[in-house]
């Protein structure tokens, strides 16, 4: 039921829905005894949406958006296996659940449109990436940032075997697997009989090509996220080679991911990710630079949001954590300064964020460290 949230996911929340759209967010936990709370909490937060849809909508009928959110709190499957943060939407076509890597401030809305800017933070955060765990016979997928990694449930399109990735054109009449240790990407042995050893190897590559074409049309693409190989050595130039992913980081992991930890193929995965996330950020910094220097960039908030709503931003680098009081016009981009009673809804730099997604713009939430000015967001200007 879980989705792992995409670009595409974002494009669908940010379109012109039928109200009322319900917005529910609530930080989680993924261990004994604290995830005990987890659902009292979100039925709590479902009577609050309750309470406030029979108020603004009182000809609706409630029960069928209500139901799907009913539903998964009675789910003690789902509740079970959480993770650090929980966003759940819908409407009376649209139902969606987002297992988050971050914890999020609860929250229950009930408005003309879904409220999507803490799935907006947690998505153009810069140092997201994925990991592919890849041996000669099957695949695991991983999802992480710098403080944790968790496994993704492959989808029935994405061949998480070689058996899948090739079924009846596979040579396993001639073959055998073993498999040693028990798990899902342990260590095997393949045993070729007679000269069967070259239909084996065309075998291996036939499979890395079916997982690279279905890894990126399913995942890498709409995630936009970079992609770290782990596997024994004498893969990765097989699979670089065969690959047509530039998501694809050429640096990779040269182990049997089995033989890791979760926490220890984090680690690895972040001491490649960190030297690619700095060098992201120094370019994006040296860019924006640029720009400013020929007049097509700003640090003022008030110029930033005017070129926001006019379409003219390229990229957008907004402060990770910051949040400033107020509102966009979105028609004129004028700015609204208030203070905030929800700093989740009324805030400025997620308004902004909001209007160059819309209108094709990129957006990268930073650590402070690495912003190149004090005001919570920098922009460079198409034009």
């Amino acid at each position: 039921m879980p989705n792992s949230l995409t670009h595409d996911d974002l494009a669908l929340l940010l379109a012109d829905q039928e109200p009322p759209c319900i917005s529910l967010y609530q930080p989680t936990h993924r261990r004994h005894p604290e995830n005990q709370q987890d659902p009292i909490r979100y039925r709590n937060l479902l009577k609050v949406l309750e309470e406030s849809l029979r108020l603004q909508y009182p000809s609706k009928h409630l029960e069928d958006i209500l139901g799907p959110f009913q539903r998964l709190a009675d789910d003690a499957s789902f509740w079970n296996h959480t993770e650090d943060g929980l966003a759940v939407m819908g409407n009376s076509g649209l139902f969606r659940v987002f297992k988050l890597q971050r914890p999020v401030p609860e929250l229950a809305v009930v408005a003309d449109s879904f409220h999507v800017k803490p799935l907006l933070r947690i998505l153009q955060s810069a140092d997201r990436y994925q990991v592919l765990g890849l041996n000669r016979r099957e695949i695991k997928l991983f999802e992480g940032n710098r403080d944790v990694l968790d496994e993704i449930e492959l989808t029935e399109d994405v061949p998480g075997t070689i058996n899948e990735a090739l079924g009846s054109e596979l040579t396993g009449p001639h073959q055998t697997v073993s498999s040693y240790g028990g798990t899902a990407l342990g260590s095997s042995m393949r045993h070729a009989h007679g000269s069967r050893k070259d239909e084996l190897d065309i075998d291996d590559e036939r499979f890395f090509r079916a997982v690279d074409r279905s890894i990126l049309e399913k995942l890498s693409r709409p995630s936009g996220l970079p992609l770290i190989l782990a596997a024994l050595p004498q893969y990765h130039h097989l699979f670089h080679e065969v690959s047509h992913n530039p998501l694809l980081v050429q640096k990779g992991i040269e182990m049997d991911p089995n033989a890791l930890t979760i926490d220890q193929l984090r680690e690895k995965a972040w001491e490649i990710m960190e030297l690619e996330f700095r060098a992201r950020l120094k370019k994006l910094t040296d860019e924006f630079l640029e720009a400013k220097s020929k007049g097509l960039g700003s640090d003022y908030i008030e110029t930033i949001a005017e070129a926001a709503v006019q379409g003219r931003i390229d990229f957008l680098l907004v402060e990770a954590g910051r949040h400033i009081p107020g509102r966009i016009d979105q028609a004129t981009g004028s700015v609204m300064h208030s203070e905030m009673e929800h700093p989740e809804v009324d805030d400025l730099l997620d308004d902004m964020a909001e209007q160059v997604l819309k209108r094709g713009g990129e957006v990268v939430v930073v650590p402070t460290s690495a912003m190149p000015a004090k005001t919570g967001a920098v922009a460079s200007f198409r034009f």
